[in-house]
């Protein structure tokens, strides 16, 4: 490659600095012409004077100005301002999610709750929720319908759509039942 540059180098010079002079003349002329050849400009033409609006004289007519009575004005009474008691402001009370009872057909039992935990796509923070939400029992969730599904789905907030999407009614009926053998086959080691 070098000795390609030594033969030829000075050549390749002399055909570069040609090929710019070319593109630098031909970009040039067509500036040049333009700038020798302006196109005709019309004279200016001298504006005509502007004519001035007539203005007709104002001229007084001679109508009778009629004379305003006098008007008798009463004099005001004073009226005490009536000030009544607004009444005491209600005191402030955070709603609490009412728990979402369980399907009819499946009461929930009172004896402690399951680990909701053990479903696969609950963590600590659905949890929890679920459980603020009176959810505590796999039979619960077990037992749910499409219409219970829909009511604690439009109360999960960020987690919209996990009921359904991990399929959680499927793995209660494992976990109430105490198949964790059929669980785990089917979802997993918990």
């Amino acid at each position: 490659m070098q000795e390609f540059f030594m033969d030829y180098g000075l050549w390749l010079l002399i055909a570069l600095l040609v090929v710019i002079g070319l593109v630098f003349l031909l970009s040039g002329k067509g500036k040049s012409a333009a700038v020798e050849d302006p196109a005709p400009v019309a004279p200016p033409v001298a504006a005509e004077p502007i004519a001035e609006p007539v203005v007709a004289p104002l001229v007084a007519t001679p109508d009778p100005v009629p004379v305003a009575e006098p008007v008798v004005v009463a004099e005001p009474v004073a009226v005490e301002p009536v000030i009544e008691e607004a009444p005491a402001p209600a005191p402030i009370v955070e709603p609490t999610p009412a728990p979402i009872p369980a399907s009819p057909a499946v009461a929930a039992p009172t004896d402690g709750a399951d680990d909701l935990l053990k479903l696969k796509g609950v963590g600590p923070k659905l949890g929890a929720l679920l459980t603020d939400l009176g959810v505590t029992r796999y039979a619960q969730i077990a037992g749910w319908s499409d219409s219970d599904i829909a009511a604690i789905d439009a109360k999960l907030g960020n987690f919209k759509g996990r009921p359904v999407r991990d399929q959680w009614i499927d793995q209660a009926k494992y976990l109430a039942a105490g198949d964790i053998a059929g669980f785990e086959a089917k979802y997993g080691k918990i």
